[in-house]
């Protein structure tokens, strides 16, 4: 099968990854793909949201499955005009991944079918939460426990729209869920838990994510699915806009059960770069079955162990990006067992240069947390970058625990 996986971060390196050990793969393309993806697909100069262009490249190519795995192309409709060219899509239609476009429509979408989640206060008032509508990369949500933090939240999500959503602060860990679905198919993934905040101690403001970990134990996949994931397909589909994609389903689990935080349309990032390397089975068969509108007969095991992942960042992410700086030592990580995946590299003049915010994700596996959590660090103490950081705390409290 030929394959064109759409985008140029770390949850579609994961993805390339992934999906170049099946059997079935035949060719493996990406647009626009990134450096770490070019050594596993040959990548080609159209951008995610460049939908006609992805069109002319998927016949040009002869591609028979296109995975889409940005949030801003499939919201700006990428999926439906691949789907109505004849092309097989992995993601879902502009309608149904509105879920994640639009903060009202899933508050909506959720009340319609008595799903548990945050509810919704009349003006912002502390404790809450504010929430842009529409996308922010991960960084529209802002936690207000103080006055002071509330008048700079209000500031800060106001400067990404004017339609903002305010919520109670829920409390308690978050669970990210990734499932696959069809219609009102399903296939969970294994559960993972992401670090949003830019410092240790889940200190500073919110990022698109400084790491995660896979498996998080204790939760009952089959009761969420039930009551947060299904009643939402069907309600989509009633609508007339059924889903066929990844439903991220975020979870806070709080002492009163879980409750959904939010929906996102598309695998996680950096999460799909915790779980992938757990999954046993041919993802691509997977994906491509959903593609098709069944998930009848797939099935995914989930292997022994854990994965963490750890966030390579510009010294002044989220606030700002690197560009042009020498990254050097990933054969060193690879070499120790580890996968790297690129978020924002580039190569110049055939050396490879920082190109953003989020640079690399160091994951690696192990039998118990513990070990994975120690792999990874001293991977990622291989990886030279100047004036990169990253977050110590990782997994260590769930480590800890274990």
């Amino acid at each position: 099968m030929r394959v064109l996986v759409v985008g140029s971060g770390g949850r579609e390196h994961a993805l390339a990854w992934k999906l170049g050990s099946s059997p079935s793969l035949t060719e493996l393309h990406a647009a626009p793909g990134n450096p770490g993806i070019a050594r596993l697909a040959t990548c080609h100069p159209v951008a995610a949201d460049d939908a006609e262009g992805l069109l002319a490249l998927s016949r040009s190519l002869g591609i028979e499955l296109v995975v889409v795995g940005p949030e801003v192309p499939l919201v700006a409709g990428v999926a439906d005009v691949l789907r109505h060219a004849g092309l097989p899509v992995y993601g879902p239609s502009a309608a149904a991944a509105r879920i994640e476009g639009s903060k009202h429509l899933a508050k909506e979408v959720m009340a319609a079918v008595g799903v548990r989640t945050a509810a919704l206060l009349d003006r912002p008032r502390v404790p809450c939460v504010l929430k842009a509508d529409g996308l922010a990369a991960g960084k529209g949500v802002v936690i207000c426990r103080t006055e002071a933090e509330l008048e700079e939240g209000l500031e800060m999500v106001r400067a990404l729209g004017d339609d903002i959503v305010v919520e109670e602060l829920l409390e308690g860990p978050e669970v990210s869920l990734l499932v696959l679905c069809a219609g009102t198919e399903t296939l969970a993934l294994p559960p993972a838990r992401d670090f949003k905040r830019a410092y240790d101690g889940d200190e500073g403001p919110n990022t698109g994510g400084m790491g995660s970990y896979a498996p998080v134990v204790g939760l009952d996949l089959d009761e969420v699915v039930t009551t947060c994931v299904s009643p939402v397909l069907s309600e989509l589909a009633r609508r007339g806009t059924p889903f066929v994609g990844t439903l991220f389903v975020g979870l806070m689990l709080t002492a009163d059960g879980p409750r959904v935080l939010e929906y996102n349309c598309r695998f996680g990032d950096p999460e799909t770069q915790s779980v992938l390397p757990l999954v046993e089975g041919d993802l691509l068969t997977a994906l491509a079955a959903a593609a098709g509108g069944s998930l009848g007969g797939v099935s995914l095991a989930l292997g022994a162990g854990s994965a963490v992942t750890v966030l390579l960042t510009a010294g002044g992410y989220p606030a700002a990006s690197d560009r042009g700086a020498p990254i050097e030592g990933i054969e060193q990580a690879e070499a120790a067992g580890a996968l790297v995946f690129h978020s924002g590299t580039a190569l110049r003049a055939g050396r490879l240069v920082t190109n953003g915010g989020r640079l690399l994700g160091v994951t690696a596996t192990g039998r118990t947390l513990v070990e994975a959590r120690r792999r990874a660090y001293e991977a990622a103490d291989s990886i030279r970058i100047p004036g990169a950081r990253r977050r110590a705390d990782i997994a260590l409290a769930a480590a800890g625990d274990g």
